[in-house]
């Protein structure tokens, strides 16, 4: 009996590497480029272009480990320069990227191609750094990395922002960011605090209430 077209196609797939910073998401995912180099799977790999951190046009780990890739805006742009012959894609640091990276990793895997995306899976507030959340929903297959924590030791899957900086989307190295446990992951207070200056007519002097989420300080 022969087979149907769609049996001998080969079937696609989605693979997330997830973990927090200095979880080795960016080693495992050169690990399985080279191992589909080896099977002579030609591969493309792309990365965003707001990570320049150690290279622009490469993928690197923070062991200065490097591969070649094509470095794009918007993850639409992976058509522009996919070819034929690619049977893998490869995409690292995919928290950087627009909702519609999962659409474009979804058709990709339709069509029969394997894809891979390494990237953060919480952000510097311990909250889901999307579109990561919903890549791993729907993936065939997902590497939870985890880091050592540098304040115990235990396995950190939570990555600690050390500088003060509200932005979602900060790029830095060790300088900026360490890998903490649940325990001693201590999350940003993001909530405003709110001041009142008022005078006390007995004594004439002036005072500040500062109330601050938990707590409420009055200082003279």
């Amino acid at each position: 009996m022969k087979k149907s077209a769609r049996t001998m196609a080969r079937a696609g797939s989605i693979e997330v590497i997830a973990g927090s910073m200095f979880s080795g998401k960016t080693e495992e995912l050169m690990r399985l480029i080279k191992r589909a180099q080896l099977a002579r799977r030609p591969i493309q790999v792309f990365k965003p272009k707001i990570d320049d951190r150690y290279s622009k046009d490469q993928v690197a780990s923070h062991d200065k480990n490097m591969t070649p890739a094509t470095a794009i805006q918007k993850s639409i742009e992976i058509y522009e320069h996919l070819l034929p012959s690619t049977e893998v894609v490869a995409i690292d640091e995919g928290q950087f990227f627009d909702e519609e990276i999962v659409d474009v990793c979804n058709e990709l895997a339709d069509r029969g191609l394997r894809v891979l995306v390494a990237g953060l899976d919480t952000n510097y507030k311990g909250e889901p750094f999307h579109p990561m959340p919903s890549l791993m929903a729907i993936a065939e297959v997902v590497h939870k990395l985890r880091a050592v924590c540098v304040v115990c030791g235990e396995a950190a899957l939570r990555t600690q922002r050390l500088v003060e900086d509200k932005s979602e989307v900060l790029v830095g190295d060790c300088m900026s960011y360490e890998p903490r446990c649940r325990t001693c992951f201590e999350a940003p207070d993001l909530s405003p605090s709110i001041s009142f200056t008022f005078s006390n007519k007995s004594t004439g002097a002036t005072d500040e209430l500062s109330v601050e989420p938990a707590r409420a300080q009055i200082r003279s």
